[in-house]
């Protein structure tokens, strides 16, 4: 069960506020190191990543490569490193029908999210996202057991369009994100979509709900001011914070093997700095 230092309930009140007016950024950290030191900053609300979870594992950004109890278990441990709301990245659902995906929601509110996502991508290369229909029942059948649960988290319902290279994603994602909305879903998020008129399409669209939009590459000019003049509501950046450590990572370790010289350790954060703040966790505990 999550920390009982970890009031969900408040939570999910917190999470649900942030999603009534202005807009706000979500970043997702991949470990409780990372949550905790986005808490500091003063950020108010994280989501988790599954690419970010993924690559630090040694594993690839699929359900098959990650099974359900290690991604329950890692939501637990990101809801007990911060105070911060939490939404979970729960990909499909791990489950094709909709009381599969009902029956691991329920599984998923358990860990102390404040929040989960449910896409509509199959995993199948051959039809990529589920059958239209479907896809509807999935959102439906996570909505009722939240219902049910009398636990509110917040439900996002995301169309996978872009990502898994649709013809004509817009279209795609306008028609499912709106059947999503009328299924239940609280947010509404088509990872991948980046050009402004088609972000005020989505947001006129699925109105008076919230839309998150993903920005995870540095080719996008778009700030948080300008998405929030869209009217997006929600901002997440998925595992591009993790990549962008792997990055660091990556640049200082290829110096050391092919010049013999440790000057990328100047862009170290400073070892006082992050031993401090944990060490101020730990006597908090």
């Amino acid at each position: 069960m999550a920390d009982p230092k970890h009031n969900q309930s408040s939570a999910i009140e917190k999470f649900r506020a942030l999603h009534i007016e202005g807009c706000f950024v979500l970043p997702n950290p991949w470990d409780a190191g990372t949550a905790l030191y986005l808490e500091h900053l003063g950020f108010e609300a994280v989501a988790t990543t599954s690419a970010g979870f993924a690559f630090s594992k040694a594993l690839p950004d699929s359900v098959a490569a990650v099974p359900r109890d290690i991604a329950l278990a890692h939501f637990r441990e990101i809801v007990d490193a911060t105070t911060l709301p939490v939404n979970a990245d729960f990909q499909n659902g791990y489950a094709d029908e909709p009381e599969g995906v009902a029956a691991n929601v329920e599984l998923c509110i358990a860990t102390g999210v404040a929040g989960l996502s449910i896409e509509d991508a199959s995993g199948d290369r051959a039809t990529p996202l589920y059958e239209f229909s479907s896809a509807v029942d999935r959102i439906k059948a996570a909505r009722a057991v939240i219902d049910e649960s009398g636990i509110p988290v917040v439900l996002t319902a995301r169309c996978e369009a872009w990502l898994v290279g649709d013809p004509d994603p817009l279209r795609r994602s306008l028609e499912r994100l709106v059947a999503f909305a009328d299924a239940g879903a609280d947010c509404l998020y088509a990872p991948g979509v980046s050009k402004p008129d088609e972000i005020a399409a989505i947001v006129k669209a699925v109105a008076p709900k919230p839309v998150n939009v993903l920005i995870s590459t540095n080719n996008c000019d778009l700030s948080v001011a300008q998405l929030a003049g869209l009217g997006v509501r929600r901002i997440s950046v998925g595992g591009a914070l993790a990549r962008v450590a792997w990055g660091g990572f990556i640049r200082a370790a290829r110096i050391i093997k092919e010049t013999g010289s440790f000057e990328s350790f100047a862009d170290a954060a400073p070892f006082a700095e992050l031993n401090e703040l944990f060490l101020r966790r730990e006597l908090n505990q």
